[in-house]
């Protein structure tokens, strides 16, 4: 058995890296998977970068700023494998919430309409809002900006972002600490599950099947173990087929709950799975059908202009200045050429291209595959814009 190790947090896209130890399918693919359970995102980093583990379940904006140097010394990281898409879930406490639509479930259908109802109730609230971040290089943070900008809020003028663990967030909100947070799920739901807050907002309906985590490695390490990243590519597909199964759910969610993962009751974990989401305490879930995805419709498919998206928001929220060369780094740490690798001979269908015109998809469209056919689902931004990797000038041109 190939022994390997891999950091993670405990949040629900976890879920690819569980299944495949507990369902069994990374020891049938010769692997003695070992899951190091880390608190912070800064701390599953560090394991990666300094060689604790050979992979870590990384935030996607982290792992490109990290190739990028940003915010510390540069190191090259490869993701050759997204974990899942969407699963963030935004969430303000009720006195905030008093302010914006009564009708939580309202709030998830009109994106735009909700921001400019959070754009009016910072001007009423008694202090310049505090909310909770996981990252400042995440997935979250970025979702949070761009939707929060579209109504004229600068974020960071208008509301403060520390950053705290996901897990932490709750018991921050319940001491006043902070007065909402944006977390990948189950850690929103607990805030609502205790009646601390209300769901204002899921990242899905911000970015259709938005990037989220992935499966990262330090290239040098990706490189020099071409079999071993392969197979293990291999036993993570067949994980995360078996988790977007909708009749493996609760057990997944009862995988999920252990103490040496994600150690909360079942009940809180698979909303997120099954894409019925609480709102407020005490109301009928609220349907957001793609909540989160693991593997249909190619969403493991690292495309190259999802990484180019992220460098666009770094460089229009002031993270590093535009560079041909920075631009070239950031598409390649997205690594389709080894996705493809890996998987090219299991006949699983897998794009054509490494790269699309993100935002563009409004239904599912059929899309030229290696092998078999593809349907790529909806992938619109909540304000129409696209993103054309080809044309990040005259895309970030078109903000204010």
């Amino acid at each position: 058995m190939t022994p390997i190790s891999i950091a993670f947090l405990p949040l629900t896209d976890c879920a690819v890296l569980v299944a495949a130890r507990e369902k069994g399918f990374a020891a049938e693919a010769g692997f003695d998977l070992r899951l190091i359970r880390t608190t912070s995102w800064a701390e599953t980093r560090d394991r990666l970068v300094y060689g604790q583990t050979e992979a870590a379940h990384l935030l996607a904006p982290l792992t490109v700023g990290v190739s990028l140097g940003i915010s510390q010394h540069r190191c090259a990281l490869a993701a050759p494998f997204k974990l899942n898409v969407n699963g963030n879930i935004f969430v303000m406490g009720t006195e905030f919430a008093q302010a914006l639509d009564p009708d939580p479930a309202r709030r998830l259908d009109d994106p735009l309409a909700t921001a400019h109802d959070f754009a009016a109730a910072i001007g009423l609230y008694r202090r310049k809002p505090i909310i909770g971040m996981v990252h400042r290089l995440s997935s979250h943070a970025l979702a949070l900006r761009y939707w929060l900008a579209s109504a004229g809020i600068d974020p960071d003028r208008d509301i403060a972002m520390p950053v705290l663990p996901p897990s932490f967030m709750a018991d921050a909100l319940r001491a006043g600490e902070i007065d909402g947070y944006i977390a990948g799920s189950p850690w929103g739901l607990v805030a609502v599950d205790q009646g601390l807050a209300e769901t204002v907002m899921v990242s899905a309906r911000i970015w259709q099947r938005g990037v989220e985590k992935v499966l990262a490695f330090r290239e040098e390490w990706m490189e020099a173990n071409p079999d071993t990243v392969d197979r293990l590519l291999v036993a993570l597909t067949a994980a995360a087929a078996w988790c977007d199964e909708p009749a493996n759910r609760e057990e997944l969610a009862t995988l999920l709950s252990a103490p040496e993962y994600i150690n909360l009751d079942p009940r809180i974990i698979l909303p997120s799975l099954s894409g019925h989401f609480p709102v407020r305490a005490g109301m009928p879930m609220a349907d957001v059908p793609d909540a989160m995805i693991f593997h249909r419709e190619a969403a493991a498919f690292p495309w190259r202009s999802q990484a180019l998206w992220i460098y666009s928001q770094f460089v229009r929220w002031g993270f590093i200045k535009a560079s041909p060369d920075d631009e070239q780094r950031a598409g390649n740490v997205f690594r389709p050429d080894v996705y493809r690798r890996a998987l090219g001979a299991s006949g699983l269908p897998m794009p054509g291209a490494s790269m699309k015109v993100e935002g563009s998809l409004s239904t599912p469209l059929p899309v030229g595959s290696s092998s078999g056919t593809l349907t790529l689902g909806p992938d619109r931004f909540f304000d129409g814009r696209v993103f054309d990797p080809s044309r990040i000038d005259e895309y970030l041109a078109g903000f204010k």
